[in-house]
């Protein structure tokens, strides 16, 4: 997870980092849940009404969804099966997760998620650096498919390129600083036909360049999709003072939200004009 401070060069890594990339999910839930983590509740939300939208507007009844910097793949996991984040977080409460080893966690959420619903028949797609929870989201049925890639610094594979060419939706849970400039760029440069995008970032991030992005690939922007949400709990004073200063930087109003000791996010919808 991290902040955007208004250039590529300022970012600032946060204490969740060394949770984000591990074999199994349940120390990033675990500290997820702790400090109150929301977006993906409401996001979720907004995006299976996108799925549903785009589906209807392109007459089809399946299509190709990727999870933007997805992680473990909160968000597919939310779109795609009949479950909510609440269900996601406290099952990671129960004491059998203490001594558990990888392959038996990974083993218990592919059974867990297989009585689940699934919301439809859509093929789901994970695109992050982190391989080990790619690998993870892949393995216990969220992703169909995953791609450890840096599109930041370098174009999509042969593989990726050939999925993205029929992608339909794409989603990003949590923060469009995820989404850097150069690397949406070669995301939608492999399209064949524009996808509609859907992003919640946190408020006080910078989303200049990745919306002027969208915009030069023929991409409306709406960005006021949803009401503000909260995001998570900061993990102290120094980032609750980060982030009150970008947020007002970027002319919003702390009073109520960021000054109250929480992270808030929102929810922006781009698509072909």
């Amino acid at each position: 997870m991290i902040e955007n401070q208004g250039t590529r060069a300022q970012k600032i890594v946060t204490i969740y980092d060394d949770i984000y990339d591990l074999p199994d999910c349940r120390a990033y839930y675990r500290a997820m849940d702790h400090a109150g983590f929301r977006t993906a509740h409401f996001a979720a939300a907004a995006f299976r009404d996108a799925l549903l939208a785009v589906k209807k507007e392109r007459g089809l009844d399946r299509v190709r969804v990727v999870d933007f910097a997805s992680g473990y793949g909160i968000a597919a996991q939310l779109m795609r099966f009949d479950i909510t984040l609440d269900d996601v977080l406290t099952r990671y409460r129960d004491a059998w997760f203490d001594d558990a080893s990888t392959i038996d966690v990974v083993n218990a959420d592919k059974s867990w998620l297989s009585q689940k619903a699934q919301l439809g028949s859509d093929r789901f797609l994970g695109i992050d650096i982190a391989g080990n929870a790619l690998a993870y989201g892949r393995d216990v049925g969220i992703f169909d498919e995953v791609f450890p890639e840096n599109l930041q610094d370098t174009p999509p594979s042969d593989a990726l390129a050939a999925e993205l060419a029929e992608v339909d939706l794409v989603v990003e849970c949590g923060s469009v600083a995820h989404m850097l400039p150069d690397a949406l760029d070669r995301l939608l440069s492999a399209c064949t036909r524009k996808p509609w995008v859907i992003t919640s970032p946190i408020r006080g991030n910078d989303t200049d360049e990745a919306l002027s992005v969208l915009a030069a690939h023929g991409l409306s922007i709406d960005r006021h999709v949803t009401a503000v949400f909260p995001h998570r709990a900061f993990s102290g004073p120094a980032e609750q003072q980060r982030a009150i200063e970008n947020a007002q930087r970027r002319g919003y109003d702390t009073t109520g939200f960021e000054a109250e000791g929480r992270f808030h996010a929102q929810i922006f919808l781009a698509k072909p004009a």
